[in-house]
Order: structure tokens, then sequence, then C-alpha cells
């Protein structure tokens, strides 16, 4: 687990990866409705769902609007506020007791935190580590990964952190199998501040789901964003559930 600045906990919004049975019926529901109006026809929980996702959105970006307009003085850089009173030991320990120890040489002189070298590490018992370097993908059409059906498995996400502090960082990630949507979740991961070692981030445990809807080809949209709505991170790609695990190269 990282250690972050203040509290992280990991929390999730919206359903979970849903089972087969629960795949099955989304897929059938959607097969009767191609065939009553030959249109794709949006599932009304899922609009619904978007639309409070979106209602959430616009409240986020009023109140960041609305605190940017703020008369808060000049901005100073991380770098100048770790120098000021730098020989008041008893500060110096509070700033500490506050923030963790500071590494001093991923503060730069930029205002701006930057969130870098972005991994996502799948770890499943009785398996090799699968590690992606997700920040430099972006979008990818070939297929990443495969699952086995059924299998335990667990996400670790480590990212490096310089320059400032980044505020109630997020991690929201949206599966679709077929166009129907059949995971969203958004991850609170916490505060973190400047250093060159990476930060560590481990997520839940999962299970995959089974049975023969729930095998074949997903799409994965994620991105990372902080409390001030700055997207350090937005990927998609794909990945695959099968019956077996896949053969070793």
């Amino acid at each position: 687990m990282s250690a972050a600045i203040g509290t992280s906990s990991a929390s999730k919004d919206n359903m979970g990866f849903n089972n087969g049975v629960e795949i099955e019926e989304l897929m059938k529901k959607k097969i009767k409705n191609l065939k009553a109006t030959g249109n794709e026809v949006e599932e009304e929980e899922e609009e619904d769902e978007e639309e409070e996702e979106e209602q959430e959105q616009e409240s986020d970006s009023k109140l960041i609007k609305s605190v940017k307009q703020l008369d808060i003085g000049p901005q100073v850089s991380f770098k100048e506020h770790l120098e000021k009173d730098k020989d008041d030991d008893s500060l110096r320990r509070w700033k500490e007791q506050l923030l963790g120890r500071i590494d001093l040489a991923s503060v730069g002189e930029s205002k701006e935190a930057e969130v870098k070298k972005i991994n996502l590490r799948i770890s499943s018992p009785g398996r090799e580590d699968v590690v992606l370097p997700i920040s430099s993908i972006t979008k990818s059409k070939r297929t990443l990964f495969t699952l086995k059906e059924g299998s335990h498995y667990r996400l670790f996400l480590s990212f490096t952190v310089s320059n400032n502090i980044v505020s109630g960082l997020k991690y929201i990630t949206t599966v679709w199998k077929t166009g129907v949507r059949v995971d969203h979740r958004k991850v609170m991961l916490g505060t973190f501040g400047p250093r060159q070692e990476p930060y560590t981030y481990e997520l839940e445990e999962e299970t995959t789901p089974s049975g023969i809807f729930a095998r074949g080809s997903y799409f994965a949209a994620s991105k990372m964003v902080d409390d001030d709505g700055k997207c350090y991170l937005e990927v998609s790609y794909y990945f695959e559930i099968q019956k077996k695990w896949p053969s070793p190269p």
C-alpha cells in the first residue's frame, strides 16, 4: 500500500463486475430491444446513471469554477513553501507530520503537480503478474491481457508524483462487452506528496465472471483525476475472459 498523505480509502460507485448470469441477462435484454426496434436501444438504467454522472460532473465543474474565482493571493511553487521557515525545526517537524517526508529532488519550480510512470499490475494466484505501462498506451485496439473465467485477481496501481501535492486522486474505470456496460467504478486513491519513489495502491480482490456469456472480448476505459478535475491519465484498451488461461509464450 502507498504511504499516502492523509487518509486514502477505496470506494466503489455503482455496480461491480457483473457475474456471468447478470451479463447474460443484459445481453438478452439488448438483443430483445434490437429485434423489436431494429436499432440499438440504450438501457434506461444506463441512461439514468449517465445522467446522474453528467449532473455530478456539472456540479463539480461549477464548484471548481467558483473556487477559482476566489482571490486567494499570488500562487507560489511548492518548493518555495518548503523553503519558507526551513530553519524553524518545530515548523519543519509539523510540516513532516502533515505532509510526510518530502523528497526535495522531486520538487521543481513548477506550481503544477505531475503524475507520471503510471503502471497497472494484474496479479492472480499461481500466475505471473501482468504489468501494463498504461500511461504510455493511450488507445490500444489489440487485446492486452487474458483472464480465466471465475479466477481471483487483484489490481495494483503504481505512479510517481512530482512538483506539488496531488489532492483527492481518483481512479475511474468503465468496462463494456459488445456495447453493454458491465462495470463502472470510482476508487478514491488519496492525497500524495512529491517523491521519486513510486507510490503503489492495492485495489480490492475481484473475481472474473464465468459462463458462456461472460467469455469473450471486453473494452475498458480508465482515467485518473484529482479534486480539481485535472486529468493525469486517460486510456482505453481491450482484454479477454476465456475458459482457460492462455498458454505461456
